[in-house]
């Protein structure tokens, strides 16, 4: 007899698990349903902002094959949103009264874009203790954001911006994350005027160090770009057309000042759409609480994978029911965590239970582990995730970031234990560069403005290789007339070009050998470049080297 496996959520994490699970489907070992709240088909919503400004059309958003889907056998509800899951009956309710049954649930809801505590957004802003009973509202707050206000989460958001960039007017987006940054470079590109409010010293300041940020700051101002640090935003103020609806006309700072815009770009951050969780009784903390294998913490027959699953082990809660971690907010370990879903629900190996601490708090959690009791505790180890490195994806300007950044050079004196740094600033020319390491390991990194030199930091971070003695001869490969040899080859065969699937130059280098002559045809064969983009010009770069045109 066919398992019962509920999908909710049919974003790049849930599309990558329908694949996975397919060949189980297609032999009638899984009966798969998935239940999408949106009516499109999956597209790629990290390349949401390149659509945006014009840099790709609609077509290169879509993901995954929906036809290849449903002739396998896979039910497809989209439009429909979950109000309830009763897991003693093991059903979950739509919000037109259908139940769907099943063996094992997968929540694949993702994340929702914050919405900052500011006058005049206070009724969009959604609280995570709602329990409303109205479909539209189990994912926002009592009203929509006012007209000229978008968070660039989906399709609609990115028309709006579109229009926007197209029309040339002027855009202001809050907060200088990496996307708020990508969105901002991008839209400058294309001819929009663009504002940066930011309430730090200096952008990306969850990534790089502050003189690293500021280095960045000033060649977003160089190519036009208006940059604007310590803004505290406070309010937004509107303005009525012909018709007396109400538009965004600027954004109000602390210190009186407006800034004033056509359309206002929230990026202030996300949080885990866990209102389907709630209602279900699961434990939850910044996410969905799962173990290693993606199981919940709660009920052996409930999993949760990408950004609305917080990975933890139920040993490191705190004595006050907090959980330290979150959602990893990136989609390679989401796409990762799916393939070993997909593994473990095919292999039939999803019956091994596992559970939290009886009775133990989840501390921000809605519910508490105490109904799970019964369950027997087999919690899977928690899997290892390949370092993160942060590449902002910008035309002429580059950033990448990986580790811990925030050392003070001057904590440690020379041939002390702990960590070393290393800076090298040239502000002048855009460029700048943070070591820090530890008994010589590279654990941390900060490159802006040199792209030889960030690649190469790449590739010893990801290794956990010893820097050179001579820091400084790093510094040479970016020097108009380098020659010399660079410690670790960007491109040999086990050095990882795409992160997000993990995708090495050996197996590009096959996939062009095997007649894959287009990054086209390297992504649809390899899988590299199908994530966040930001590797789409080094496998451009090992086709010119392979002598083939990109």
């Amino acid at each position: 007899m066919s398992e019962r496996v509920v999908l909710v959520g049919y974003g790049p994490v849930g599309a990558r698990l329908i694949e996975g699970l397919l060949p189980a489907v297609r032999d009638g070992r899984i009966d798969l349903t998935v239940v999408g709240a949106e009516t499109h088909d999956v597209y790629n919503r990290v390349l949401l902002a390149e659509y945006a400004v014009g840099r790709a059309d609609r077509d290169g958003l879509d993901m995954g094959d929906r036809l290849v889907a449903e002739e396998a056998g896979v039910r497809f509800v989209l439009g429909m949103t979950v109000v309830g899951v009763d897991r003693d009956r093991r059903v979950v309710r739509l919000h037109d009264g259908i139940r769907i049954p099943y063996d094992r649930l997968v929540l694949a809801t993702g994340a929702r874009a914050n919405v900052p505590t500011l006058a005049g957004l206070e009724r969009a802003q959604r609280h995570r203790a709602a329990r409303p009973g109205v479909p539209d509202q189990l994912d926002q707050g009592a009203a929509p954001l006012p007209r000229g206000v978008v968070a660039l989460r989906d399709l609609a958001d990115a028309e709006h911006v579109r229009a926007a960039v197209s029309a040339g007017q002027r855009i202001v987006v809050l907060g200088a994350g990496v996307l708020g940054m990508e969105l901002a470079l991008a839209a400058a590109e294309a001819g929009a005027e663009v504002v940066v409010a930011y309430h730090s010293a200096a952008p990306m300041n969850r990534t790089l160090d502050e003189n690293g940020g500021r280095v960045l700051a000033a060649a977003a101002t160089a190519v036009g770009v208006e940059m604007m640090h310590h803004a505290r935003a406070e309010s937004i103020v509107q303005r009525y057309d012909d018709h007396g609806q109400a538009w965004f006309d600027g954004l109000v700072c602390a210190d009186g000042k407006v800034l004033a815009g056509d359309l206002l770009v929230l990026s202030c951050g996300v949080a885990a759409r866990t209102e389907v969780a709630s209602l279900a009784g699961l434990a939850i903390s910044s996410g969905v609480l799962v173990d290693g294998a993606s199981r919940s913490w709660t009920d052996p027959d409930v999993f949760a994978i990408g950004d609305c699953a917080h990975v933890a082990d139920p040993a490191d809660a705190g004595a006050d029911g907090r959980v330290p971690g979150g959602p990893s907010g990136l989609i390679g370990p989401g796409w990762r965590q799916a393939d070993r879903l997909a593994a473990l629900l095919s292999s039939g190996g999803a019956g091994v239970a596992s559970a939290g601490p009886a009775g133990a708090s989840t501390g921000l959690a809605s519910a508490t582990t105490a109904g799970v009791a019964g369950v027997v505790a087999s919690v899977s180890a928690i899997p290892v995730e390949r370092p993160g490195v942060v590449m902002l994806k910008a035309e002429g300007i580059d950033v990448v970031a990986g580790g811990a950044v925030d050392v003070d050079p001057f904590s440690h004196a020379p041939g002390c234990h702990g960590p070393q740094v290393t800076l090298w600033a040239d502000p002048a020319r855009g460029a700048y560069v943070k070591l820090v390491t530890v008994d010589g390991v590279l654990t941390g990194f900060v490159s802006v403005g040199m792209p030889r030199t960030g690649a190469e930091l790449t590739l010893l971070f990801e290794r956990g290789s010893e820097l050179p003695a001579d820091r400084s001869s790093l510094l040479r490969l970016d020097a108009p007339d380098t020659g010399m040899a660079v410690v670790a080859d960007p491109f040999a065969a086990d050095a990882t070009v795409c992160w997000c699937n993990g995708v090495s130059a050996g197996a590009i280098r096959e996939a062009i050998a095997a007649g894959e002559p287009t990054v086209a045809c390297v992504k649809a064969s390899t899988r590299a470049g199908t994530g966040c983009g930001g590797c789409v010009g080094r496998i451009s770069e090992l086709l010119a080297r392979e002598a083939v045109p990109a």
